[in-house]
């Protein structure tokens, strides 16, 4: 099957510097292969002059379409929006700041062709990142792989093609506390990986901070993982255990007089209360506050302005 007909989204937030750029470049790669293509750039609440450059983009493409959320909702929502308005028979999904390299798209869906495959993914043979953030990506790997049952490999970025029937089956999860990209892994869509290297940012600097990634760490184990509150019950129950053996030899050492009246009895209860008390109420709290999330339907984003007629909600 030969695709020609795409939708390429990109979550934007604060790159002005790279935009016009980014669209020069997606252009040029376009009419070299001949796709007919929908481009929709969803500006995550930026504060600079994202929004203005991603309306005069448009203003000159009538194939391009914006979308301009109320605030910053993160990455991840940004993509769900971009999701929600996507049609065609192949949906790309890259970075707004050429780190994914816009000439790497059709290697993407030639992959897809040629293994029949749902989905082609960016495999960073190499990345021009900083070591904090090559770090930070590797531990969230490593902890996604022990603790979630989400199974991929090491390497892979947010970069990828997708079929379109798999677009449309993906729309019909709604949920609030899990992400696009985890949710494409939990339904199982197979994939093939795409060697490729990443090249450093063309300007401005990455809105992705520990914090975010914190939060997509959370995220992930959260809403695809019922490990944390077992990890509590064993915890729990080693607790208990070492309280029990410290009651002993407290006890011991109240029968020998080596400890004034009543500090026994006072360190074993708080030791053991407190101690099992704390880890359940914070982690069946974390369960409860996300299907709490889930039962108030708020939408995951909201569309504060759109531009062009193209871009219509499906």
């Amino acid at each position: 099957m030969v695709f020609k007909n795409i939708t390429i989204i990109i979550p934007v937030f604060n790159d002005e510097e790279v935009l016009k750029e980014l669209q020069s470049r997606l252009q040029i790669m376009l009419n070299e292969n001949h796709y007919q293509y929908k481009i929709i750039f969803i500006d995550d609440g930026s504060t600079d002059n994202s929004w203005n450059i991603i309306t005069e983009l448009q203003n000159n493409d009538s194939n391009i379409c914006g979308l301009k959320l109320l605030r910053n909702f993160g990455q991840q929502n940004a993509i769900a929006a971009g999701l929600d308005y996507a049609e065609g028979d192949v949906v790309v999904i890259m970075d707004s700041d050429l780190q994914d390299k816009p000439e790497d798209i059709p290697k993407l869906i030639s992959a897809l062709e040629e293994n029949d495959a749902s989905m082609a993914i960016a495999k960073w043979i190499r990345r021009k990142d900083s070591f904090c953030k090559k770090f930070v990506s590797k531990l969230f790997y490593s902890v996604s792989q022990k603790i979630t049952n989400l199974h991929y490999e090491l390497g892979l970025g947010v970069f990828r093609a997708i079929r379109g029937e798999v677009v449309e089956e993906l729309k019909k999860y709604n949920e609030k506390t899990s992400t696009p990209i985890s949710l494409l892994y939990w339904i199982g869509v197979d994939y093939v990986t795409v060697p490729l290297e990443r090249d450093a940012r063309f300007a401005g600097k990455s809105g992705y901070n520990l914090h975010k990634m914190l939060k997509l760490s959370m995220d992930r184990i959260f809403s695809f993982s019922m490990f944390p509150i077992r990890a509590s019950i064993y915890s729990g129950i080693i607790i208990s255990l070492l309280s029990f053996t410290l009651a002993i030899i407290f006890i011991i050492r109240r029968i020998m007089n080596l400890v004034a009246p009543g500090w026994t009895s006072i360190v074993v209860i708080v030791l053991f209360l407190f101690g099992i008390n704390f880890i359940f109420l914070g982690v069946i709290g974390e369960y409860l506050g996300r299907v709490f999330i889930e039962t108030r339907q708020r939408p995951k984003y909201i569309v504060k302005s759109v531009v062009g007629d193209i871009c219509k909600k499906l």
